[in-house]
């Protein structure tokens, strides 16, 4: 059996107003308080093209390595749904603003591109909101405030094979989409959406029937919502019943899929131009600027940093997943050139103590010039790097100056030989039977007798430092 998959994936974009009109695209607001008589459908009312959105559009349309089209045409599609007050949508159909372009995904079955269609503006619909079971007689309201919020809309090819794929595929998207500013990407707030195709066929020359599964807001979801699917057509094939084409609903509480509705086909939605709008005619000269202007993509950094720094595929990525982090780590590896324990402390300690307090590093008094003050005392054996994770708190909540955090804590690392010969001698004592055993050649007890002196200088105690008072006294 062969699984083929193709996604559609409605990307929010980052604008203060409305596709086509003034209303605000605050999320979270008093249901119907954001909304016009434009985007209500109105009679009269005439749309107006926000220049933002179509910026933005291109920039992600850019970025993907698609062909942007100077002139683009905005259509009506017909569909009538309650949370959809024109019975209309301004979309693009035959016309896009973009068409090509990939993404580049790295899963088991290795590195390659997933082409894509198109990518295209549009408008959103209202949200309807199920007080109960409506089969059994239970409202339904709808919150208009989300209608008219801005879309690109980017269509894949069928390129993807498995749950998997399409995972990657979203997370390298969203990563993309946050990168360059043009959305925050929160499927949990509903700023990016997918509508996932599935089909599966027992010859590997031809494409199965295709099966929709609408409005999946997580990764995770998308990747069940497949695994099901794929298993669902599987056996469907192998009793003989046949696949419908058809839209279906992904159950999160079951893990199961359940038909909806028929599937449309472009004819159903009885396209036509938008009679409203002019063509949408882009100065050539601003996308050059654009296409110029474009920043280094994360996948790219991604590349340099494990090729010129030498860092593991993990922590490239961790340190690309947002462009402020990156940035951050390239700023601070200006001032402490040791890119990999540079890494693995932003991976670890850092990035624990930001999950503890729900914040990225914008929003902390931590500076690149603190943390590399920090490791820089590490590497010289003024604190230990136990201490350092003390320390660190202070440096995100205070943004005082590393020595100042030390001395505060009283964490200054003990070198005096002396004071440390003093400790080693009473752990020697108190550790005879290990001592015996280091001396009979088990040379892995030296650690544990380390770390009973640090304990003894609570954690002061120069490590290094430690280990070779302990060895010569132990001859």
């Amino acid at each position: 059996m062969t699984t083929t998959i193709g996604l559609e994936i409605h990307v929010q974009l980052a604008t203060q107003t409305k596709m086509f009109c003034g209303c605000s695209t605050a999320f979270g607001d008093e249901p119907n308080t954001h909304v016009c008589p434009v985007c209500l459908g109105l009679p009269g009312a005439l749309p107006t093209l926000n220049a933002q959105a179509v910026r933005l559009a291109v920039r992600i349309a850019t970025a993907l390595g698609c062909t942007v089209h100077e002139v683009s045409e905005f259509s009506r599609k017909n569909y009538f749904y309650p949370d959809l007050p024109k019975s209309y949508q301004i979309t693009q159909f035959d016309r896009p603003i973009a068409t090509g372009g990939s993404v580049p995904i790295v899963t088991e079955r290795g590195a390659r591109s997933v082409r894509l269609t198109r990518a295209h503006i549009e408008e959103d619909a209202g949200k309807s909101m199920h007080a109960a079971d409506i089969t059994l007689g239970g409202e339904t309201l709808v919150d208009f405030n989300r209608c008219g919020m801005p879309l690109v809309e980017i269509v894949t090819e069928p390129d993807m094979q498995s749950g998997d794929e399409a995972y990657e595929f979203l997370r390298n998207l969203r990563r993309l989409v946050r990168w360059l500013g043009v959305s925050s990407g929160d499927m949990e707030k509903g700023a990016m959406r997918c509508d996932v195709n599935v089909s599966v066929s027992p010859d590997p020359a031809k494409l199965g029937t295709k099966v929709e599964i609408k409005n999946l807001n997580s990764f995770r979801s998308v990747k069940r919502a497949i695994d099901y699917e794929e298993q669902r057509q599987a056996q469907c094939l192998a009793d003989g019943t046949p696949i419908m084409m058809e839209s279906r609903h992904f159950d999160e509480v079951q893990g199961t899929t359940t038909a909806m509705r028929s599937k449309e086909a472009s004819n159903d939605y009885r396209y036509f131009p938008e009679p409203d709008l002019p063509l949408l005619q882009l100065d050539p000269t601003e996308l050059e600027s654009m296409r110029a202007q474009m920043p280094e993509l994360p996948w790219e950094m991604q590349s340099r940093f494990e090729r010129d720094l030498n860092l593991s595929p993990y922590d490239a990525a961790l340190l690309t997943e947002e462009r402020s982090t990156a940035e951050f780590f390239q700023q601070t590896i200006a001032l402490y050139d040791n890119p990999k324990k540079l890494a693995s402390y932003m991976g670890t300690e850092v990035a624990r103590l930001l999950n503890e307090r729900g914040k990225t590093l914008a929003e902390t008094q931590l500076t690149p010039a603190t943390l590399a003050g920090l490791l820089t005392m590490v590497e010289n054996n003024a604190i230990s790097n136990t201490a350092s994770k003390d320390v660190l708190p202070l440096l995100v909540d205070t943004g005082t100056t590393p020595m100042e955090a030390v001395r505060s804590l009283g964490l200054e690392q003990v070198s005096d030989t002396s004071a440390i010969e003093g400790f080693a001698r009473e752990v020697i004592a108190e550790n005879v039977t290990q001592v015996e055993q280091f001396r009979n050649g088990k040379e892995a007890v030296l650690g544990f007798l380390v770390g009973q002196l640090m304990k003894k200088s609570k954690g002061k105690a120069n490590p290094k430092l430690a280990g070779d008072t302990l060895r010569r006294l132990l001859k």
